[in-house]
């Protein structure tokens, strides 16, 4: 199974090794980083699918560091890390792009809560709920809705997860094991075969290139 993979940009040492040590016991897989300058590095090299950004941190901020990556169209979901608690903090959290802000000092149990909520919802920071895929081709996101040329077209919902999915990752191979856990509940049998007939479904309607299969793998989005 694929861990969730976290960016922790916290400069005091017993406290980022409290914190991940603690995240990793409830599954997470978290990188650890001291400074704005090896964030920002970082950040380039990798992808991950949750910052925990300390804003008091050497060789910059957190607001800075996130303001920047947002302009470059990064969006990944963000909880700002702090001990600032004046309201004008909480704005500038917010306003540089973050998803969530917890003042220290702060129970472990909560911030993992909050992570949880965020890491539940679908997409983050889309300037419009209604995304173009290609030619022709968009997809309204809240009330799930798939147009071409201007004719909607008619997904059953796993259908519909499945293309989420695949825009909220896309470029980026998906393990066969990923897509399973994602498309069905625990108390739902996956089926290689469905899985297979919603990709060729998808295919159909987006092109036969839209979706590449890696043998014995998973699936990537183009």
């Amino acid at each position: 199974m694929i861990k969730t993979k976290l960016l922790l940009l916290e400069d005091d040492p017993n406290l980022s090794e409290s914190v991940s040590e603690y995240l990793e016991e409830h599954g997470f897989d978290v990188q650890c980083v001291y400074d704005a300058v090896s964030a920002e590095e970082i950040l380039y090299e990798q992808k991950f699918d949750l910052l925990l950004l300390d804003v008091n941190v050497p060789g910059g901020d957190g607001f800075s560091l996130l303001k920047a990556n947002r302009k470059d169209g990064n969006t990944t979901p963000a909880i700002f890390i702090t001990s600032r608690n004046a309201m004008s903090d909480l704005e500038e959290g917010f306003e540089s792009g973050g998803d969530d802000y917890i003042r220290k000092p702060f129970a472990l149990k909560e911030l993992l809560l909050r992570i949880q909520t965020i890491l539940k919802r679908n997409f983050y920071h889309n300037p419009s709920d209604v995304l173009v895929l290609g030619e022709g081709i968009t997809y309204d996101i809240d009330n799930q809705i798939l147009m071409i040329n201007s004719h909607e077209q008619t997904l059953q919902l796993k259908e519909h997860k499945l293309l989420k999915l695949f825009i909220q990752h896309r470029n980026e191979l998906l393990p066969h094991e990923v897509i399973m856990e994602h498309l069905w509940d625990y108390d739902e049998t996956p089926s290689d075969g469905s899985l297979r007939t919603y990709i060729k479904t998808l295919r159909k309607l987006l092109g036969k290139d839209s979706i590449v299969s890696h043998k014995r793998i998973g699936y990537q989005f183009r």
